[in-house]
Formats: C-alpha cells, sequence, structure tokens
C-alpha cells in the first residue's frame, strides 16, 4: 500500500511539472494571438518593461477585465512599468478620460478606479458631466469646485492630447487592449479570453526580457 501510495504521488507531481512546462512552452504567433506595433513607439523608461492597459469606463468589456487584470498589476515584476491610458474615440469617452487624469493629478486614482467602474456598471449611476463626477470625486474627500478646475485645468489637457495620439499611433480600435513596451499589442478578439490576453502579455513581457538581456 506504501508503495502505491509514492508511486501515486511520484504520478501527481510528474503530471503537474508537465502542465506547468507545457503552459511555460506556449508560443504565441505574431498576426494571431497578437499584433506588431509598426513603428514601435517610445516608452516612458526604456530600462524597465512598459505595459500598458487602455480602457473606457463607460465599457463593459473594460469592467469585467478589471478583476482579472488587478492580481496580474499587483504581482507585476519589478522590471515591468504598468500603467494605464484611457482611450478617447468620442466625446463621452472624454469626460471619463478626464475623470481619470484628474483623479491621478489629485491622488485619489487608486482609491476611486475600481469604484467608478462600479458606479457604472453595477450601480448603473449616469457618470457623464463634470458636475455628476465632482459628486463622485468628493466622496475621496475632493473639493468639487478643485476638481473641476482641474478637470479643465491645462495639465488635463495635455494629458488628453498625449491619449488621443499615442492611442492612434498604437493602431487601437477598441477596449480593452494591452500594449507591451510600445511593440507589441494585445486585444481581446485575438486573445479571445480574458486570462489569455495577461497569459500573452506575459510571454511578450518574457520575450523582451530576453531581448533587453
Amino acid at each position: 500500500m506504501r508503495k502505491l501510495i509514492q508511486y501515486s504521488m511520484l504520478l501527481l507531481v510528474f503530471l503537474f511539472s508537465n502542465h506547468l512546462l507545457a503552459e511555460s512552452d506556449v508560443e504565441y504567433e505574431e498576426g494571431i494571438d497578437y499584433k506588431l506595433i509598426t513603428p514601435a513607439q517610445p516608452t516612458d523608461d526604456p530600462s524597465r518593461i512598459e505595459v500598458v492597459e487602455v480602457f473606457w469606463y463607460g465599457c463593459p468589456h473594460c469592467n469585467h477585465f478589471e478583476p482579472a487584470l488587478e492580481p496580474w498589476v499587483k504581482n507585476a515584476p519589478k522590471d515591468v512599468n504598468f500603467y494605464r491610458l484611457p482611450a478617447i474615440f468620442a466625446p463621452a469617452w472624454e469626460v471619463h478620460a478626464r475623470a481619470y487624469f484628474t483623479a491621478e493629478i489629485l491622488d485619489v486614482l487608486e482609491k476611486s478606479h475600481a469604484e467608478l467602474f462600479y458606479a457604472m456598471h453595477t450601480k448603473h449611476e449616469s457618470l457623464n458631466t463634470v458636475g455628476k463626477l465632482a459628486e463622485f470625486y468628493s466622496k475621496y474627500g475632493i473639493d468639487k469646485t478643485l476638481f473641476e478646475k482641474t478637470y479643465n485645468s491645462f495639465v488635463v489637457n495635455t494629458r488628453v492630447s498625449r491619449s488621443k495620439d499615442m492611442v492612434e499611433r498604437y493602431g487601437i480600435t477598441g477596449v480593452p487592449a494591452l500594449v507591451v513596451d510600445g511593440k507589441y499589442l494585445v486585444t481581446g478578439p485575438m486573445a479571445k479570453s480574458y486570462q489569455n490576453m495577461l497569459k500573452i502579455t506575459d510571454f511578450l513581457v518574457e520575450k523582451e526580457r530576453q531581448a533587453k538581456e
């Protein structure tokens, strides 16, 4: 009986090891699993591997992607520089992009990011004007007048302009999307699932890591 148990344990270890090996050996293909961005775009910190999530608060797919993305962000390696970039494909999208940048400048983004998704998609709150957004962010101690002033500030205008420019340069036509080191674009339709978007991103991060060595 003891030998049978030992054999079973060894078999489980073998099968689990092979499963991990199979996952790590997955080769994703350009044009099938991800797109090459041509020309490659500059990154904020060339010494690290940049991963950018392009999103819109009003997008239901981005809302569903967030629970899968958040653990990945928290466990990202130190050589990965992650940040978010709100896409702007319509006037309604710019309202929420300005809200994102305003929250970032006023240092309440970390506390409010997931909550804004929740308010819009679960509570079905209509947060589509600067006044309504100022009311929402007042829960985080932000004065409404300060919010509106920042929302319309030169700094936010500059970030909105840069966002429009970068999304166009990346060749993004839908969200959510992930950009790896300014070179690779990972989209939902290509990846087929949110978890697979992250697996492909991991693959591309490793690809860039090896290229930097």
